[in-house]
């Protein structure tokens, strides 16, 4: 269980995240809101990359700044810029991942094509990266994720420049993930996460305006999860 509690982030003057708390266990949660919401800082808090200024974070009871290294064999986190290496190939860059996070070399081989099959890969990884599409390359960077058998999945914006047919397939995968994983999946597109996510939150400003099931938040049937947002977002916070 992820334990997220009244953390509050704050750039000099401008305050970016205030008391935001959540809790997370298995299944997938949507953090909704436009650029600028801070879902992003939230991802950074989450991966241990920022430090908050007040509240904590509890992975399993436990605040994350303890555990220390440990913490990141529960972690896997698919950042919202696709840093690949273009003349590595799919296989070579799963190998530099694992060996990163420390997957014993002897079971490397078979741990990057376990991931690689998870996301419908395993036939692309002698391609160089450069050759991937947009929608291989959300893929590839979501089975660097899953190295480990990691718990606790984060991705920001997954979606980002894909088309409609490489986005339906990144919903099937993370719809199989959330059997025995939680998922907090950050974007803008209510489309991406309004049929497979058991949470919605919408951040805005920095503060969590809403949160529930779709049913909950969508109580008046003709409503749509996206009417709440555009209601919730106004023209001028929206991209």
């Amino acid at each position: 269980m992820l334990e997220i509690q009244h953390i509050t982030k704050a750039y000099k003057d401008q305050v970016v995240l205030h008391d935001v708390s959540l809790t997370l266990k298995e299944g997938i949660y949507a953090l909704l809101g436009p650029n600028g919401a801070g879902k992003s800082t939230l991802m950074s808090i989450l991966c241990k990359q920022q430090n908050v200024d007040s509240g904590q974070v509890l992975w399993n009871g436990k605040d994350i700044q303890a555990w220390n290294e440990d913490y990141y064999d529960f972690l896997g986190y698919a950042p919202q810029q696709q840093g690949l290496y273009d003349e590595f190939t799919g296989r070579r860059f799963l190998t530099y991942m694992a060996l990163l996070k420390n997957v014993d070399k002897k079971e490397i081989h078979q741990e990057v094509e376990r991931v690689a099959s998870l996301v419908n890969m395993q036939n692309q990884l002698e391609k160089k990266c450069r050759m991937y599409s947009g929608g291989m390359k959300q893929r590839i960077l979501v089975a660097q994720a899953l190295l480990k058998h990691p718990k606790l999945l984060l991705f920001d914006e997954p979606t980002a420049g894909l088309d409609p047919k490489e986005r339906v397939s990144l919903r099937e995968i993370f719809s199989q993930l959330a059997k025995d994983h939680i998922l907090l999946i950050a974007t803008h597109v209510v489309s991406d996460v309004e049929n497979i996510a058991a949470k919605i939150i919408f951040l805005k400003q920095g503060k969590i305006i809403v949160q529930g099931s779709v049913d909950t938040i969508c109580q008046d049937s003709t409503l749509s999860l996206e009417d709440v947002y555009l209601n919730i977002f106004q023209k001028d916070d929206r991209l």
